[in-house]
């Protein structure tokens, strides 16, 4: 798989996504480092909302293979200013997250990430999984198995 940092706003739902990208059960979880796992580094929103940290984000970009910049589709404004993304030597996906909640205006999430430089764009609800199968898609390598291939794999074997 592709490593890939997620990038956004506190509670934009870059930790619930980091828990759906993993499989694990979604509970709340104040991220308050960099949390590095194998192929997701979870990064806290106060680092891409504060400018003596955003640099820090700079580094971890280089750890990873793609840059996730999210924004939840409830969001009042951008934290991304306009095509941001030539400033990363990665490729940068947008991902719009909380497309469930009543409030949500995805459209408008869609604009501003791509404003932003971002033309590969995912729409996720991290809780019931829509759109989280896509972005292990995207992130995929030749010769990896996603958990739901391992059952069709196992009984092919035998």
């Amino acid at each position: 798989m592709k490593k890939i940092v997620l990038i956004g706003r506190s509670e934009s739902g870059k930790t619930t996504l980091t828990q759906a990208l993993k499989g694990e059960k979604i509970s709340y979880h104040k991220t308050q480092y960099v949390n590095y796992f194998d192929v997701i580094i979870d990064t806290p929103g106060e680092y891409a909302e504060t400018k003596s940290l955003g640099a820090a984000l700079a580094l971890y970009t280089y750890e990873a293979d793609i840059v996730g910049l999210l924004i939840a589709a409830t969001e009042p404004y951008s934290l991304f200013p306009p095509c941001v993304t030539c400033m990363a030597n990665r490729e940068v996906i947008g991902i719009i997250t909380k497309v469930d909640h009543p409030k949500a205006d995805a459209a408008q999430a869609e604009r501003w990430l791509r404003l932003s430089g971002c033309q590969k764009i995912f729409r996720v609800n991290s809780k019931n999984g829509e759109g989280v199968s896509d972005i292990l898609e995207y992130l995929r390598e030749d010769g990896d198995v996603m958990p739901w291939e391992k059952e069709t794999l196992e009984k092919e074997r035998a």
